[in-house]
């Protein structure tokens, strides 16, 4: 279509602002809402109409003065002017003849604000449009009667626009259905191709947009979970999307797809892999179903450009919740970081259990930020699958972030050592991904200096004849020597028997206690 699509905008829509939305396809803004903010000055409408995608502008309940300038006209794509509240002047029939130039205008809002206006005009706006006036002062009647006839003439002319438009429409339609029809027979068996992919759930699939080269189809989306209203690629790019997390190798968007519900949409770049190889992995990887695993919804894959779309988590991630609890927003208590930890090592002993011998795909990029929590706070992998694709000379993987382990492979001895440091972090309650911190060192100096005791969280302390457990484990995954580290399996069976051994014990018995020589003997120390 003649549209970049990798190529985004690098301010503002490369970060996350208050009241700014930007499109998924072409990273130019939307939508500008900033209600309510104590704004105050005039409006440069020609700078905001060099936003061409622009089609929301609220303003409203500001302390914004002025005229609303003639240059308003010049935003073609705005659908929303909403500038209520304000302390605005001016002649509004003036105005309103400017916002005439807006075709694409649905709904206007300038009530509350100081202009001046004919009793005419209130009428005439009122019962055609969505447009809100309330609360202006009246003009005189000789201006009502000026701006009748100048609505009149307006509204003769808009009758004229649509005729010609309809026709216009009509041709266009005419022409596409004749070349679709062309094309239909074409496509057949690419289509055909994709939709009888063999799946266990028999899950649908479709091609967007897409032509065949010589070797394969160029593009696909395709659906894993049934209970999910299926869209179109249009449908994905059109959406309103919000940039969540921006980095060298992918972007994360939350978009809201109206007939689907809202989305997480991971936008992939830098990967090394051709279509075949793509399509096939994420296959594999959208058919694993487990509690623990954020389910793959669909993905997108074409020879430029490769998305992989989930339900978007409301709860956030670990990370969020270490932050909020670093902050004193609240709690994290010994039960919920036992719970999390045991539900991150099920998930991933079921990845590498259900991987047959050779065939494993580790995960690469384990860290807070990717274990996300639903709605009852219990974890869920997610970014599973694609790390396998990027170029390992590219800086995005293998970072020095405190996660990945000292060999830098792509292995499940190196996602056992960065979940060993989540599990540092969930004893320690100190966070690794924001500060930096290098917790693998500062944990061992601790237990060297025989303080074991001194490493767990205020959280954590009360319960620190569970908690020791699972240091040792944590200090086998973080081995330097990657053949000394536990499997993943072996990881989970060690959590769960701490979480059975604690159920066993009654509420009364879980009392804090102070570190002895004795106790501190059961801890290795490296």
């Amino acid at each position: 279509m003649g549209i970049d699509r990798n190529a985004l905008v690098p301010y503002p829509c490369n970060y996350k602002l208050h009241g700014v939305k930007c499109s998924l396809r072409t990273g130019e803004i939307t939508e500008i809402r900033l209600q309510n903010m104590n704004l105050s000055g005039i409006i440069d409408a020609e700078s905001l109409c060099k936003l061409s995608k622009l089609r929301v502008l609220s303003l409203a309940r500001n302390k914004i003065q002025g005229t609303v300038p003639e240059s308003i006209s010049t935003c073609k794509s705005l659908t929303v002017l909403d500038l209520s509240g304000n302390f605005l002047s001016g002649n509004s029939s003036v105005l309103l003849q400017s916002l005439t130039m807006l075709k694409n205008l649905k709904k206007l809002n300038i009530s509350k604000n100081n202009f001046t206006f004919s009793q005419a005009l209130r009428g005439v706006m009122i019962k055609e449009s969505t447009y809100v006036l309330n609360g202006i002062a009246p003009s005189s009647t000789a201006e009502s009667d000026n701006t009748k006839t100048k609505n009149y003439h307006i509204s003769l002319i808009l009758w004229v626009l649509i005729f010609l438009g309809i026709v216009v429409i009509l041709v266009v339609l005419v022409f596409l259905y004749m070349r679709c029809d062309r094309r239909k027979a074409k496509d057949k068996e690419v289509i055909k191709e994709v939709v009888n992919y063999p799946s266990p759930r028999k899950t649908s699939a479709a091609v967007v947009d897409g032509v065949c080269n010589t070797e394969e189809k160029s593009s696909e989306l395709f659906f894993f979970m049934e209970d999910v209203e299926k869209f179109t690629m249009d449908d994905l790019l059109e959406a309103t999307a919000n940039l969540r997390k921006q980095g060298i190798c992918s972007s994360l968007y939350k978009v809201h797809i109206s007939s689907s519900g809202v989305f997480a949409v991971k936008r992939l770049k830098k990967l090394q892999v051709g279509f075949k190889e793509f399509s096939e992995t994420m296959k594999k990887i959208g058919n694993l179903k487990h509690q623990n695993v954020l389910p793959l919804v669909a993905y997108y894959s074409s020879n430029e450009e490769k998305m992989l779309i989930y339900k978007y988590q409301n709860n956030g991630s670990l990370l969020t919740l270490f932050e909020n609890y670093v902050e004193g927003k609240r709690n994290f208590p010994w039960k919920l970081r036992l719970s999390i930890a045991v539900g991150t090592a099920r998930g991933f002993a079921y990845i590498y259990s259900s991987s047959k011998k050779g065939d494993v795909i580790p995960h690469g990029n384990i860290k807070p930020s990717n274990i996300l929590l639903n709605e009852n706070e219990e974890p869920l992998i997610s970014e599973y699958g694609y790390c396998k694709f990027i170029d390992p000379n590219k800086s995005c993987l293998y970072k020095d972030n405190g996660y990945t382990a000292p060999e830098k492979t792509l292995t499940e001895e190196a996602d056992a050592y960065s979940f060993g440091v989540i599990l540092l972090e969930l004893l320690t309650g100190k966070v690794v991904e924001k500060t930096g911190l290098d917790l693998v060192k500062w944990v061992k100096s601790i237990v060297r200096e025989e303080w074991t005791g001194e490493v767990f969280d205020s959280e954590v302390a009360n319960f620190e004849m569970y908690a020791f457990p699972l240091l040792n484990v944590a200090l086998k995954c973080v081995d330097r020597l990657p053949e000394e580290r536990p499997t993943m399996a072996e990881v989970s069976e060690i959590i769960k028997e701490v979480v059975n051994d604690q159920e066993d014990i009654s509420p009364s018995s879980m009392t804090s206690f102070e570190s002895t020589p004795g106790s501190m003997k059961h801890v290795y120390a490296f």
